[in-house]
């Protein structure tokens, strides 16, 4: 099992010396990748259902990542997930490439077609294509970095006689992993991802969206080159899986478990709780 930890741009790890501070005890403490979460606006007041404050705290999830990577050298940074339909197609595989290069390799892109109808309404895409403007823009976004002369025509983005150099360090691309509890994002994991992502789930819930994973897999034909799909999953709540949850996250199939701090934590706690994260997962220090 690898471990990641999720919120790395929020709440404290907003400001700037205890996010630098909880990413290298991160590290330090063996801890395999740090997710971060996207969110351009929020909606005030809060989208049912949703409790997420309008006010809170929430940092760009790729200048927050390429703040975290000059401050270590070895954890893997991943977005977790970026909210697609939002972002221009070859503004993000631009900005995406050059996280990777700057970081030499860490970069996991991951993606979502997002649940706020509001905040995309705010930034002008149109929640009802939301997910026909994600494939089209993921297929943009790989043209571009694996192209020798890149073109592209699709729906909501067209290009050719263009390059966008640097490309990324991991080629042909960097590991993409799709988040998404639909039939449209199982298929985009099968086809597209060489991983899936689901947030806030126990053990049973994760074992009926494998299961789905599982269902798509035989209705959709899944690139040799994608390898097995991985699986990663946040666990519901604050609290650390003993070694009998790890176990029974790892029967349902998962391979990365992405846990989180409180959000209440200081930057000094933070710092402790990475450290003492580490040590109680078993994890090598490094």
């Amino acid at each position: 099992m690898k471990f990641g930890l999720h919120s790395v741009n929020l709440h404290t790890c907003s400001h700037p010396d205890a996010a630098a501070r909880f990413a290298r005890a991160a590290e330090g403490g063996g801890f395999e990748s740090l997710w971060v979460a996207d969110h351009v606006v929020l909606p005030d007041p809060p989208v049912p259902g949703r409790p997420m404050a309008p006010d809170q705290r929430l940092l760009d999830p790729i200048v927050a990542l390429t703040f975290l990577a000059a401050h270590t050298s070895r954890i893997l940074l991943a977005t977790g997930v970026i909210i697609l339909p939002q972002r221009q197609a070859l503004v993000l595989a631009k900005q995406l490439a050059s996280l990777d290069v700057l970081s030499n390799g860490r970069l996991i892109f991951g993606l979502g077609v997002g649940w706020c109808e509001p905040e995309m309404r705010s930034v002008g895409v149109s929640f009802a294509d939301r997910g026909r403007i994600a494939d089209d823009y993921l297929a943009a976004m790989r043209a571009v970095w694996t192209q020798a002369k890149p073109s592209y025509r699709g729906p909501f983005v067209s290009f050719e006689g263009v390059q966008a150099m640097p490309r990324p360090v991991q080629q042909p691309t960097p590991p993409i992993v799709v988040g998404g509890r639909t039939a449209p994002a199982f298929r985009r994991a099968v086809t597209q991802g060489h991983g899936w992502y689901g947030f806030g789930l126990d053990v049973a819930e994760t074992q009926k969206f494998v299961a789905s994973l599982r269902d798509a897999g035989k209705k959709h034909s899944r690139p040799a080159e994608l390898g097995r799909l991985e699986i990663s999953v946040t666990p519901p709540g604050f609290e650390l899986p003993d070694k009998a949850m790890v176990d029974a996250y790892a029967a349902a199939g998962v391979d990365r478990l992405v846990v989180r701090p409180r959000p209440d934590m200081d930057a000094a706690v933070l710092e402790r709780f990475a450290a003492e994260a580490g040590r109680a997962l078993g994890l090598k220090a490094a």
